[in-house]
């Protein structure tokens, strides 16, 4: 794979990989890993979901900004700091410790469970469902895209505080990606499936009453990205909803 011996300008490169819940990102993140460690490149994943908040955190977030931010996923969410500094002390050659999150406990895991990363990478691939995304333009906030928006959130209050935390210091964390990957999806309308797939495979903690519920959180974006994100991502990988490749195009192509 090339893009896991290019060296562009920053070293060590920081890859960024976006792609829906089920698009087969860390599947990826752990072949590109393997694909640079096989070539003698020190190699690394950080999963975007393991900088969530922890659940008290959270918490706090949906006493005081809106309900919906107890659920993990959307901007705001995320522990960005802890993110930026990871970050830059990869770029500065540390060693570090990558955290976890444990889906089954929506929490945290301590950091005795964090994986511990040697200083000097080639390669860190940070990949998640809305890692490089850009905020929305104000006008597109006003109408909600589904059921959970519509009733849950129906002045729009969640939708655009979500928004300004992703034009904050998420472009700061996002700025430091070297090359830009991302896993397109046919539509938004796979994603149920493909999250389903990815549960079931997994710890199974959602049925698929629950899956299509918690996948509205992240539809609006989700969407977003799809239509924007093409235009500028260094790759671009267009799936089937088989996930099976049906082009990849450069954005020198």
């Amino acid at each position: 794979m090339a893009l896991v011996d290019s060296k562009p300008g920053r070293h060590p490169l920081v890859l960024g990989l976006c792609g829906a819940q089920g698009s087969g990102k860390s599947t990826l993140a752990a072949a590109l890993v393997d694909a640079a460690t096989r070539r003698g490149l020190a190699a690394a994943a950080l999963s975007l979901d393991d900088l969530y908040r922890t659940r008290a955190e959270r918490s706090v977030l949906a006493r005081e900004v809106h309900p919906l931010l107890a659920t993990r996923g959307v901007p705001g969410t995320h522990d960005v700091a802890l993110g930026l500094d990871l970050l830059v002390r990869v770029e500065a050659g540390e060693a570090v410790c990558l955290p976890r999150f444990d889906k089954a406990t929506d929490d945290r895991a301590p950091e005795a469970q964090w994986t511990a990363v040697p200083g000097s990478l080639d390669l860190l691939v940070f990949e998640g469902w809305c890692v490089g995304a850009r905020p929305q333009a104000a006008a597109a906030l006003v109408d909600p895209v589904n059921a959970l928006e519509a009733g849950e959130d129906a002045d729009g209050h969640w939708r655009r505080w979500v928004n300004a935390e992703l034009a904050g210091d998420y472009q700061r964390l996002f700025a430091r990606i070297g090359v830009l990957v991302l896993l397109a999806a046919p539509g938004f309308e796979v994603v149920a499936d493909w999250r389903l797939e990815q549960e079931q495979a997994g710890a199974g903690v959602m049925d698929a009453g629950q899956i299509a519920r918690f996948i509205q959180h992240y539809e609006r974006l989700t969407r977003h990205i799809l239509a924007e994100m093409p235009d500028r991502a260094d790759l671009v990988i267009r799936l089937d909803r088989d996930r099976k490749p049906l082009a990849i195009v450069g954005r020198s192509s």
